[in-house]
């Protein structure tokens, strides 16, 4: 087990336990080795990156109770990152693949800057209802915009404005979170 492996899951383990600052200090870590992870397959867009690590720290947040804690909680999370990048490049019609051992090069990336985690459930529980049904369909359960707002009773264009607008939000409380 890897140094990074050992002390994510102990501060993720906490987590679950209801520590929040252990918490904080796992998503702020796992932040960190994202940015490295989307960073070195994203050159060509790198405006793309904190998008990437912001979606997949939410949505490790919102399914971290589907995480078997008998396993590599790196493992787990980069799988998560990986399904996040597939889907941003289906998103925007790109063909990449990704081979499925990459996930070393996930565990021993560079640590760029510190960043900060945030309570995703406080800022998620923020977001109006339509909002926050539109960013867990869209982004973590992988429905299309169309689907998405069907599903809302609304518009897929009016379903791409609302996601839109939640993602700034959540960007938003994250920035001031950090500040």
């Amino acid at each position: 087990m890897t140094e990074t492996e050992t002390r994510l899951k102990a501060l993720m383990l906490r987590g679950l336990e209801g520590d929040a600052p252990a918490y904080r200090a796992c998503l702020a870590l796992l932040g960190t080795r994202l940015r490295a992870y989307f960073a070195r397959r994203m050159a060509g867009a790198p405006g793309d990156v904190e998008d990437l690590v912001q979606e997949t720290l939410l949505a490790v947040h919102l399914k971290r109770s589907t995480w078997d804690s008998s396993q590599s909680f790196t493992a787990w999370a980069h799988a998560v990152a990986r399904y996040k990048l597939i889907d941003h490049w289906r998103r925007r019609k790109i063909r990449q693949t990704l081979p499925i051992e990459d996930h070393i090069e996930f565990l021993a990336a560079d640590e760029p800057e510190p960043s900060v985690g945030i309570e995703l459930d406080r800022a998620l529980a923020s977001l109006p209802e339509r909002q926050r049904i539109l960013v867990s369909d869209v982004k973590l359960t992988g429905l299309s915009l169309a689907e998405a707002g069907a599903r809302a009773g609304i518009s897929e264009g009016a379903a791409k404005v609302a996601l839109h607008r939640a993602l700034k939000a959540l960007a938003e409380r994250m920035r001031r979170a950090d500040g």
